[in-house]
């Protein structure tokens, strides 16, 4: 009754996570002083690390939702309309935007008590979910809170890169009181503000240049906040600047982080990207004295480092509409020839992987040729692998029918109406469970505790169906209405005409799949001038 109502209501809204267990949230922001960095620092104006959790929590736990919008919400609302006013398309949406945002509640339970893990390890799991252009550590939230229902805590980082519309960083106090504050103050505390970055969506060396320092930026920070989940696990103070948060304490000895192997790394669009990168990088970081004089690595974690010793061959990877460009530098050209540490010796092969496209992402041909080398076991050629011969599993691939590119954000699942109108997308929360459903079930596949999937959940009509950990329909080839299973063979599906044209071909973005999608931003050139394969 309470999601009916919610429908009428003129502010968009959130539908119910769909796991066993009631999520709650808190936000963190740590010094980096207080942290093991991997290594040094790429930006010296980065002071601290940010990110939301999402953790089953207390059910009985009386609490208050949060705000989608996080504070300060003008500040934050202003630099979304920016990034939506690109282009034209969408005025009339632009005008209206700001008025509904400062309504919209996330449905997780701020600063609501960890639940006691249930597992036999007695901690819980734990992911870390990288967010795409123009996200921000709340945009994922509901596959965040999602995948949190079904037992896992998920940590959902704020890059400063440059990929967030807005982003701030609270002033660390200073141990010297002499020491003059050169931050920008926010309201009653002194922040500094860090703006999108345009940058261009053609390959060049600039931009090569430009997504690289991005990356630079997103793979220290990822080894940073894991670095601190290992010290929140072990009870270590950190100094949490955000006041409204409660103690830290909560996750003391509750986290499955000491285990090598055992932390799923996500990411969306350029947040696949990152956690491909973060994972091969860590992974092959001892070959690098055997790499070409050409090769210059973005992350080289010391041995020491907590990042080092987690990342292995059993390391599970979700990548949600991984966007390829950024991989595939010539500075990092050697490191995309290298497959997925999960196809090197003590791994399962595809088993530990999952990569879901938007139907935008696979109509894009001459892309979906590169993700393919992404998942295969030999990305430095395009001929077909002999999974079978060779006794490799394959990867689990899938794309949703209908899906934006922007549907696996919270973007596509609030406003329904006008990604139907815009991008002819249909059912967003049902794209958003398959992808859901997949997640977990794979995660179940590699021995990670999690909870029950419904019936409901799983589309069964029999009444006798009840909640089950076996929902491997969703990672078959064939049975889901509307999840098609992908080949990474280059030369199925459709992807004959491009076969071999990556190696010498520049790869673009289509404004269709990535500048248009990127939270339904139009580029004034527009549809027009695509290519034919294109507007396929």
């Amino acid at each position: 009754m309470t999601s009916y109502f919610s429908r009428l209501s003129p502010v968009p809204g959130f539908p119910p996570y769909t796991g066993p267990y009631t999520v709650g949230t808190l936000d963190v922001e740590l010094p980096i002083s207080e942290l093991d960095s991997a290594l040094p620092a790429p930006d010296d104006n980065i002071s601290t690390v940010q990110y939301r959790v999402f953790y089953p929590c207390d059910p009985d736990f009386k609490g208050k939702n949060i705000s989608f919008i996080p504070s300060p919400q003008r500040e934050y609302i202003a630099a979304y309309t920016r990034f939506l006013g690109a282009g034209n398309a969408l005025s009339e949406f632009i005008s209206f935007f700001p008025r509904i945002l400062h309504y919209i509640q996330i449905p997780a339970l701020k600063n609501a008590p960890l639940l006691e893990p249930p597992t036999p390890t007695g901690r819980w799991p734990v992911m870390l979910f990288s967010h795409g252009l123009g996200g921000s550590r709340n945009a994922y939230s509901h596959i965040a809170g999602s995948i949190a229902s079904h037992g896992m805590i998920v940590v959902c980082p704020e890059h400063r890169d440059g990929s967030t519309p807005i982003s701030f960083i609270r002033d660390v106090p200073s141990t010297n009181p002499n020491e003059p504050s050169e931050k920008h103050t926010c309201g009653r505390k002194s922040k500094t503000k860090v703006q999108y970055l345009q940058v261009a969506h053609k390959v060049s060396p600039e931009v090569e240049a430009g997504r690289n320092a991005q990356l630079r930026i997103r793979l220290w920070e990822m080894g940073l906040i894991f670095d601190s989940l290992v010290r929140l696990d072990t009870g270590e103070n950190l100094s949490n600047l955000n006041t409204s948060t409660i103690p830290l304490s909560l996750f003391k000895e509750k986290m499955d982080v000491h285990r090598p192997g055992k932390v799923t790394f996500a990411g969306h669009s350029f947040g696949a990207s990152t956690i491909t990168q973060l994972i091969k990088s860590t992974f092959y970081a001892p070959r690098n004295p055997d790499a070409p004089a050409t090769y210059t690595p973005l992350f080289t974690p010391t041995s020491r480092s907590h990042i080092s010793s987690q990342i292995t061959a059993q390391t599970p990877a979700i990548l949600l509409d991984v966007w390829c460009l950024p991989l595939r530098a010539e500075s990092t050209r050697w490191l995309w020839n290298l497959p997925f540490p999960a196809y090197t010796t003590g791994g399962q092969g595809g088993a530990s992987l999952l990569a879901v496209e938007s139907q935008a992402f696979f109509v894009w041909h001459e892309h979906l040729t590169a993700t393919k080398r992404v998942l295969s076991p030999d990305p430095s050629t395009t001929a077909p692998f002999d999974y079978a011969g060779k006794g490799v599993k394959e990867p689990a691939f899938y794309y949703a029918k209908s899906a934006a590119h922007l549907s696996q954000s919270d973007f596509g699942i609030l406003f329904p109406w006008l990604t139907k109108h815009f991008l002819a997308v249909e059912d967003p929360e049902r794209i958003l469970r398959l992808n859901v459903r997949a997640v977990v079930q794979l995660l179940r596949n590699n021995g990670v505790e999690v909870g029950k999937t419904s019936r409901e959940e799983m589309e069964l009509e029999d009444a006798s169906s009840k909640e089950t950990k076996d929902d491997e329909k969703i990672l078959a080839k064939e049975g889901v209405r509307g999840w098609c299973w992908i080949s990474t063979n280059i030369d199925e599906d459709g992807a004959e005409k491009v076969m071999g044209q990556v190696e010498d071909s520049k790869i673009t973005e289509p404004s269709e799949a990535v500048i248009e999608n990127e939270l339904m931003k139009e580029t004034e050139t527009g549809a027009a001038n695509l290519a034919p394969q294109e507007k396929a």
